[in-house]
């Protein structure tokens, strides 16, 4: 907040008066910072943004929405958009869901939780998708397995890789069971994708759980994670409130995910565009052989 004396003149000891330093005076406004929530340092948000969403201090990666992602990942001015209309309606007449829909597209600028469509990344044609935290958590409903399923369908068509970045907070309970039946059908889509002999990367995002995890996010040829990103079905809360004990240190974070053999790798945000890069080169040169 930018206090009332901000820009005031301080006083000079060639005008006979002492210095005056506030240090009140001295605050930034808050929209031009951010607060990393994992080490707690102070930043400028330009530098943030300059940085990938990655703090400069600790590493700690920041939540970026679909579209930001996008930009980032893919070439420049390479991203066609696919089934970029497509929005949920409320088909089990659940209360105030058109309500929580609308809130959710104005707050996202998005008309649905994943951005479809194809790109290149480093050259090399790909198609691409992106889930959005900002649109209800990422909840996977009928249109987001709707539109995942037809990008496995098309790059199976064209022969094309899949890489996906997930971020979600599961099934969307205000779909009911139409929403857990995405799970078999994007399962299914990326069976069939993959039986065609092509590439499925998945990149596991802060956080990834629920009924994404427990189908096309964990179903990658090649499972990639963000650093201390959260991966798991059930949260850690509800795991100790059903076992009764506690869970070790750092339990569903991405290192200890890895550790346990379920990734690939963990891939720094910054080295991502470079590294998904390498793996399609290869996979190409492989499919050229």
């Amino acid at each position: 907040m930018i206090k009332p004396n901000l820009f005031k003149k301080p006083q000079n000891k060639l005008e006979g008066g002492t210095p005056v330093i506030n240090e009140e005076n001295l605050e930034i406004p808050e929209e031009l910072c951010v607060l990393c929530s994992s080490c707690g340092s102070t930043l400028f948000r330009r530098d943030v943004e300059n940085s990938g969403y990655v703090c400069p201090e600790c590493g700690w990666h920041f939540s970026m929405s679909a579209r930001e992602r996008v930009e980032y990942i893919a070439d420049k001015g390479t991203f066609k958009e696919r089934d970029a209309d497509m929005s949920s309606k409320n088909l089990i007449d659940f209360p105030d869901y058109e309500d929580k829909l609308e809130k959710a597209q104005k707050v996202s600028g998005e008309p649905e939780g994943v951005i479809c469509g194809e790109c290149e990344i480093e050259g090399v044609r790909t198609c691409l998708f992106v889930m959005n935290p900002d649109f209800m958590m990422g909840s996977m409903g009928v249109v987001v397995g709707e539109k995942i399923t037809r990008l496995f369908e098309y790059a199976t068509e064209e022969k094309l890789p899949v890489i996906g970045y997930t971020v979600s907070g599961g099934a969307r309970m205000q779909e009911g069971i139409l929403s857990l039946m995405q799970m078999a059908k994007t399962s299914g889509a990326a069976k069939l994708h993959s039986d065609a002999g092509l590439l499925y990367i998945s990149v596991l995002t802060n956080p990834t759980t629920g009924g994404v995890t427990a189908s096309f996010a964990m179903e990658g040829d090649i499972i990639l994670a963000e650093p201390k990103a959260l991966i798991g079905f059930a949260g850690p809360r509800v795991i100790e409130q059903t076992i009764r004990q506690r869970l070790p240190k750092g339990f569903q974070r991405a290192e200890f995910v890895l550790d346990t053999g379920f990734l690939d790798a963990i891939v720094d945000r910054r080295e991502q565009r470079r590294y998904l890069g390498k793996m399609l080169k290869l996979h190409c040169e492989e499919a050229d052989i």
